[in-house]
């Protein structure tokens, strides 16, 4: 029997190996790789090509939101299953734009979480019944023939989302510049866009900006200027 190879990404330890201890259960279920943060997820999802992903969306250095826009476009046979502990609209809403199969809440049965693998592996969608209550109240005409919901292009670019996210967390351009490997004057350059795109001019601005929309958690620290 071919198994279903998955991906855990979280970056709480003892979340990963929980969830790792509950799916080892499954016989049809096998765990290849585990990332503490969004851009390692995505490094070993095209370095192990996995079935499926089960992503967190608070994570550091490149949140799920983030992570799940990248997959979906450089590894897009990867289904991507969120899991999180929050279910906010604007989470959901971010998430199915993006191209996620699924959105669980971690209170999910491992039953249940077994089944949504399954589920997504297939071609299949799958939420949580909170979540899906939440998709019942959309715009009908959003949703695609699949059931799923149309991607809506985002007017930031994918680096300019790492900055952001960077920034927001407390890094300066030069620390920014070091964890993404790219100069200082291309970090600067992409704050300056960032910033004429959003009409913010601020890095607190920027920062709740950032909680306003999912990309980190409101309790990251907000500078004050």
């Amino acid at each position: 029997m071919k198994r279903i190879t998955v991906l855990l990404a979280d970056d709480h330890t003892i979340v990963r190996e929980g969830i790792r201890k509950l799916l080892e259960l499954e016989k049809d279920i096998q765990i290849v790789g585990e990332a503490d943060d969004g851009r390692q997820a995505v490094a070993l999802v095209k370095k192990f090509r996995p079935a499926v992903v089960l992503m967190d969306i608070a994570m550091p250095l490149l949140n799920g939101l983030e992570a799940t826009r990248q997959i979906r476009k450089d590894v897009p046979d990867t289904k991507v299953l969120i899991l999180s502990a929050h279910g906010h609209a604007a989470f959901v809403k971010q998430v199915t734009e993006l191209g996620a199969a699924g959105f669980l809440l971690k209170q999910t049965s491992s039953a249940v979480l077994a089944t949504a693998i399954r589920e997504v592996q297939k071609g299949n969608t799958f939420f949580s019944p909170a979540i899906a209550r939440q998709l019942l109240g959309r715009d009908p005409k959003s949703l695609g023939r699949s059931g799923q919901f149309k991607n809506k292009s985002n007017h930031l670019s994918s680096r300019e989302m790492e900055v952001l996210q960077l920034i927001a967390e407390g890094q300066a351009n030069k620390q920014v510049a070091a964890e993404l490997g790219v100069s200082f004057k291309t970090v600067d350059k992409h704050r300056q866009h960032l910033m004429g795109k959003l009409n913010i001019h601020d890095v607190a601005g920027l920062t709740r900006y950032a909680i306003a929309e999912g990309i980190i958690e409101s309790s990251e620290r907000v500078p004050i200027g």
